[in-house]
């Protein structure tokens, strides 16, 4: 384990990519790292291993043979970055062909740092992780999710202040009002008491959006159904889709 840990150490291999190509967490990695022999090791995290090294097996001869050169390195850097690990598979069935490598290793990160919240993290990380997802979704439509993402990078100082990448004036206007809202919370500014009844207006005007969505829904409902029956079909397919859909806005217009 001695000559293994000291190959990996030359290659400048992180515990950080290590573990996202195992797919365990960091703290695993370490754990592995300090047992005596590889075949502790758990069979499939053993096999990854020597795939990534290029090598058959750990005898003294095999790693003596092993010269940590220029070629042998950026080998190893392709094969680790070649592949993002996710679940307890290999490979996956998304198509990153199409990503630069920069923003492959981006996705990588994201995709490992997720994957050990939901392992590792408790159910208020699982529900942030799904609010994430809701975000995600909604980026195309709604800009501010954006300038909050913004917001919060350059407030831990991982980006710089004046970096902006979207609409500069919407995004001057709501990182101020963004930091005096978060400067009265975390002063203590703003009690529940006094919030209160910004809240229930809040709290009301989603409520009238999720019964407009529901009215919606049940008059498209409606209408499918009613031009299903007027076409006489019983299910829609292929063949019949194009008529279907000129029925639905045939019934709408009438409406009108």
């Amino acid at each position: 384990m001695d000559k293994l840990n000291k190959i990996l150490q030359e290659l400048g291999l992180s515990k950080v990519k290590l573990a996202k190509y195992l797919g365990v967490s960091r703290q695993m990695v370490y754990n592995y790292l300090v047992l005596d022999s590889l075949d502790k090791w758990p069979k499939e995290k053993k096999v990854l291993l020597l795939e990534l090294l290029d090598i058959k097996d750990t005898n003294d001869e095999t790693l003596d043979n092993i010269v940590v050169d220029t070629e042998y390195l950026m080998a190893v850097e392709k094969r680790l970055n070649s592949t993002i690990k996710i679940g307890n598979k290999y490979e996956s069935n998304i198509e990153f062909s199409n990503l630069t490598k920069e923003k492959r290793a981006l996705l990588n990160d994201i995709i490992f740092i997720i994957k050990e919240k939901l392992e590792d993290g408790d159910e208020s990380d699982a529900a942030a992780i799904k609010y994430l997802y809701y975000l995600l979704q909604l980026m195309d439509n709604i800009p501010e999710a954006k300038y909050f993402l913004a917001y919060i990078a350059k407030s831990n100082c991982f980006i710089k202040p004046d970096e902006n990448v979207f609409d500069t004036d919407k995004q001057y206007i709501f990182e101020s009002i963004l930091y005096t809202a978060l400067t009265l919370y975390n002063n203590g500014g703003a009690s529940k008491s006094r919030v209160a009844e910004n809240h229930q207006k809040f709290v009301k005007e989603i409520e009238q959006r999720k019964e407009e969505k529901l009215s919606r829904t049940q008059q498209l409902n409606t209408v499918k159904i009613q031009a299903m029956k007027e076409l006489g079909l019983d299910t829609i397919d292929s063949t019949n889709a194009a008529e279907f859909y000129e029925k639905i806005a045939e019934i709408e217009s009438r409406k009108l």
